[in-house]
């Protein structure tokens, strides 16, 4: 694996997309599985604290070397770890409670449509008439997702709440990605070191409140499994082997694997969740797809880290 992180090959960064969205795909299945056993906010608490535990010693000279410049710029910092891991796969663990894998999965594809309009908003980014209508598009598509299919929703105004708090998920990532643009000038490894911790810290305290409120993990190997795989496979390896893909191919064709998730999110869902899509679910990622194709006409580039 070392040896391959070495070759900068599009090959080797194509295997390593595919593994890296299974492993992202499978963070929602797990999410999902887990509910009833691990609370969520103590689930992103597992995930984060145990990453830092993780990436921390291999990282500690980075992170040295790289604090004077995160120091300065230490707000910014914060606020990337707030939105991004700190509160962005709490938020998604809660919304796994109340919705469907699938649905869940398929809001990822909307990240980089979100991404176009912060950049528009925060950075003054001009969008052409084909953006503005790939917006558009993207958003019928979305809630052709939260209403089921069913315009007689919005009468009654009768939405599940899950997929409400995940497409806040999914714009909380999207305004994490858009404010990377001006991330502070330090390592990969310096850079995770930090939000992991960051994150470990900040979900200590939602985790502390779900013990208090009686809400405990229920711990068996099933259990201990989950938050391995979610600390280790899809935090720290999904994490490391994504960046890599980010220098070695670019962003933009990085960023276009992530339409990825829906499709592997759906398949596992119906192996181990007994989740069956629907016919709104294909309308409603078809619509989104053909969003961002029309709103990928510009610089603006969306990744998702799940």
């Amino acid at each position: 694996m070392i040896a391959a992180l070495a070759r900068r090959t599009e090959a080797t960064a194509y295997v390593f997309l595919i593994v890296t969205m299974v492993l992202w795909a499978g963070n929602h299945i797990l999410g999902r599985w887990v509910t009833g056993t691990i609370p969520p906010m103590t689930l992103a608490f597992f995930r984060w604290g145990g990453a830092a535990l993780i990436i921390l010693p291999f990282a500690w000279t980075a992170l040295r070397a790289d604090w004077p410049v995160i120091r300065t710029n230490l707000a910014h910092m914060l606020l990337l770890s707030v939105l991004g891991s700190g509160l962005y796969n709490t938020i998604q663990y809660v919304a796994l409670t109340e919705t469907t894998a699938t649905n869940a999965g398929i809001f990822n594809s909307w990240t980089p449509v979100l991404v176009a309009a912060f950049g528009a908003l925060l950075y003054g980014d001009r969008l052409s008439g084909r953006q503005w209508a790939g917006m558009a598009t993207s958003f019928f598509g979305v809630m052709t997702i939260i209403l089921h299919g069913d315009l007689s929703r919005l009468a009654t105004l009768t939405f599940n709440r899950g997929d409400l708090i995940m497409a806040f998920a999914i714009g909380m990532w999207a305004l994490y990605t858009a404010l990377l643009r001006n991330r502070p000038a330090i390592s990969t490894l310096g850079f995770s070191a930090f939000t992991f911790s960051a994150a470990g810290v900040i979900n200590l305290p939602l985790a502390l409140y779900e013990y208090q409120q009686g809400l405990t993990v229920i711990w068996s190997w099933q259990t201990v499994a989950a938050i391995f795989y979610v600390a280790v496979l899809a935090g720290v390896v999904g994490y490391v082997l994504y960046t890599r893909c980010v220098e070695i191919i670019g962003p933009t064709r990085t960023g276009v694997f992530a339409h990825l998730i829906p499709l592997f999110v759906a398949a596992m869902a119906m192996a181990m969740l007994g989740e069956q899509p629907q016919v709104f679910h294909a309308i409603g990622f078809g619509l989104i797809l053909t969003g961002v194709y029309l709103a990928s006409r510009s610089p603006a580039v969306a990744v998702s880290d799940t």
